[in-house]
């Protein structure tokens, strides 16, 4: 473990991410494509390259990966100017992007097999809000020693680290079956209490009675916040984790009705529409 690590994607997510890092220590040398987004982290107090490549050149033993998805994963790590273009030696790509499994797994091949780098995938739940606070889960995967290398790093940003194996793509599999849960989940609450609403029960009551009883989750816990996710915020978001899980589940033969059911009717449950996603 380095004091110095390389950060790529210094976005919503990202930038949070960057400074909890910052705080626990670790010298942050970011790179984002957006140069609003580098303004921003470079007023906080984060080191901005120029290039991912130059982010390999000056971080130390690791670099995260923390952008929207597979393609930019791929231009970021293996492109023209991207950190394996700096030919580094012993360095570490992190991938905390959330993409799906089998895309990681490939993603971990290409890296694999340019001998240039090792990498690992350490996708995670908690939203902006665990972000900004620290408190992210983060699903790990990838050669066990690499993966307890980085433990430092997120302790730094997240409360929860867990190890799901050599293979790469289980880090995004384990972060595909929680948002599926979570879907379901609050698929369960929004029709239980449109189901009471019916009678006339207080909904903070009920909600009430969830966290005391078998109908206990973290959606109802957390309903207040849950309620007010939008079309074109949190709801996309894990739309999009849902459908890839029902793709995944067709592709593998992995037979997953309730999922399927909910993210067709995630966005009829909140009142909204989907064309916002």
């Amino acid at each position: 473990m380095s004091t110095k690590i390389g950060f790529v994607g210094l976005g919503t997510m990202g930038l949070p991410m960057a400074l909890n890092l910052n705080k626990a220590g670790f010298e942050v040398i970011g790179y984002d494509a957006f140069e609003g987004s580098r303004a921003k982290a470079r007023e906080a107090g984060i080191t901005i390259a120029d290039s991912p490549r130059q982010v390999a050149e000056k971080a130390e033993d690791a670099v995260v990966s923390m952008v929207r998805d597979y393609a930019q994963n791929v231009d970021v790590i293996l492109g023209e100017d991207g950190l394996l273009s700096a030919h580094p030696q012993g360095l570490t790509v992190i991938v905390m992007s959330t993409l799906d499994p089998d895309s990681m797994n490939e993603l971990g091949r290409q890296v694999t097999e340019t001998g240039q780098a090792r990498i690992i995938a350490a996708a995670v739940s908690g939203g902006a809000t665990g972000a900004q606070e620290g408190t992210l889960s983060i699903m790990a995967s990838g050669a066990e020693d690499l993966v307890d290398a980085a433990r430092p790093y997120f302790d730094a940003v997240g409360s929860n680290t867990f190890y799901y194996g050599e293979a790469p793509g289980n880090s995004q599999a384990a972060k595909l079956v929680n948002n599926l849960v979570l879907g379901i989940t609050m698929n369960a609450v929004a029709e239980g209490l449109k189901f009471g609403a019916h009678y006339g029960l207080p909904e903070s009551e009920l909600l009430n009675l969830f966290q005391v009883s078998t109908g206990d989750s973290w959606v109802a816990r957390n309903w207040d916040t849950v309620s007010q996710w939008t079309a074109d915020t949190a709801l996309a978001v894990l739309l999009k984790d849902l459908k890839a899980a029902h793709l995944k589940g067709l592709e593998h033969g992995i037979t997953l009705p309730f999922n399927a059911l909910s993210s067709t009717l995630l966005f009829d449950s909140w009142g909204q529409n989907a064309q916002g996603a």
